[in-house]
């Protein structure tokens, strides 16, 4: 076996162009393999650590959907919207240990102002708790975030989204402290939110968020649409904290144990679940490119062994001569298509692991990921198509009679 791997590295470098080229193309499809996998698992890393901070998951309780829906002539029951008074019960009466975040949007078409200048009127506004951004994953860049009791007593305060911030705020300016004005009330900015970018499941970035309190006066008797965020820190009581969730807003709502829930109640689908539907087709990509190109690199290889095996016929010869056995002489051949799949395999693993953490942080990504998964899924296929490409020419090679093959010029 060690003998037939030195030949087989004899037989690369006698032949070095070739094997060279047709390792090329094996590392090509291996770096695309490697490398998109490899970009993925940093996005996925990077996602699922940012993530592990906020130390909860969540459930959410919103207004029922269907009101007013009909369907085969039967009108379905009309549900209310869930009512300020209902939603702040709940939090006051809520005892599962877990923490209860509280927001209603107020308008998505708001100008805000400050000073001569303005933004464009797509600003969303949205009216929370103190809840809010730690179970939003909402991190302060400037200032801070809303005490209990500004919340309590709807002070007049607001945080900027950073889209915001850049666009009625100068570089240099410190926004904390000063004025902001829309829907016709001035507001004290208290703090500036980090980028969120455009993996958020929202746009805070184009948003400002004040009171509950003050959302619920601006909406000038036009009932908002509540919402309620549960963060549990044991994802091993969701279900019961669900559970004493539904049992808690059906009392509050004075639902009949005969009827369904007045209610909605979803668990949140995380964004690490949410990026798992982009990463899973984003992966299935990767492996068609690469399977396309290493399909490609097999028939290749194929070809390059049955010109192989022509040109040393007379040495097939010699060795069965010699007393080879067919068994020897296939594998002889096949370690060598597979001896140059390696080489480009191992080219292709260590260029896909530089490229696929360059496009990781090209995209603002700055961990470095070492995927030992697919180093190895790399260096498997690698032995497979070596063997798969080298068994013909292989078989072809071990059923040469050794008389035809001396004569053979």
């Amino acid at each position: 076996m060690l003998e037939n791997i030195k030949e087989g590295l004899r037989s690369v470098q006698a032949n070095l162009l070739r094997s060279v080229l047709t390792a090329c193309i094996v590392a090509i499809g291996i770096t695309s393999l490697v490398g998109i996998l490899t970009a993925i698992d940093g996005i996925e890393y990077s996602v699922s650590e940012s993530l592990s901070s906020l130390g909860a998951n969540t459930f959410d309780i919103n207004s029922r959907r269907n009101r007013g829906a009909s369907q085969a002539g039967i009108m379905k029951k009309v549900y209310k919207p869930l009512q300020m008074n209902e939603v702040q019960r709940f939090i006051d009466l809520y005892q599962f240990p877990a923490s209860v975040s509280l927001s209603a949007d107020l308008t998505g078409i708001a100008e805000v102002k400050h000073l001569s200048k303005k933004t464009n009127p797509n600003i969303g506004v949205a009216g929370i708790n103190e809840e809010y951004m730690a179970i939003k994953g909402l991190n302060i860049d400037k200032g801070r975030n809303f005490s209990s009791l500004e919340i309590q007593y709807g002070t007049k305060g607001v945080i900027l989204g950073k889209k915001v911030l850049d666009a009625i705020y100068e570089s240099n300016e410190e926004p904390v402290g000063t004025e902001v004005s829309f829907k016709g009330t001035q507001f004290r900015v208290i703090g500036v939110l980090k980028e969120k970018g455009q993996l958020a499941e929202d746009n805070y970035d184009n948003m400002v968020f004040i009171p509950v309190i003050v959302a619920n006066q601006l909406a000038s008797g036009r009932g908002l649409d509540y919402s309620l965020t549960v963060g549990v820190p044991d994802p091993t009581q969701m279900d019961l904290a669900m559970g004493e969730a539904t049992g808690l807003m059906r009392s509050i709502r004075r639902d009949q144990i005969k009827d369904e829930n007045s209610f909605e109640l979803d668990k949140s689908q995380t964004l690490s679940e949410q990026l798992e539907g982009i990463t899973s087709a984003l992966r299935f990509g990767g492996f068609g490119v690469g399977f396309i190109t290493l399909l490609g690199a097999a028939i290749a290889l194929m070809n390059i062994m049955l010109v192989s095996v022509t040109e040393r016929t007379r040495e097939v010869g010699v060795r069965k001569a010699l007393g080879a056995t067919p068994l020897r002489i296939r594998q002889q051949f096949v370690i060598e298509a597979i001896v140059v799949c390696l080489i480009g395999g191992i080219a292709g693993v260590l260029l896909g692991i530089l490229i696929g953490n360059v496009i990781s942080r090209a995209i603002g990504i700055n961990t470095f990921v070492l995927p030992w998964l697919w180093m190895m899924v790399g260096m498997g296929v690698c032995i497979f198509v070596g063997l798969l490409s080298g068994y013909y020419p292989a078989y072809k090679a071990s059923q040469l009679d050794p008389i035809e093959s001396l004569r053979f010029e």
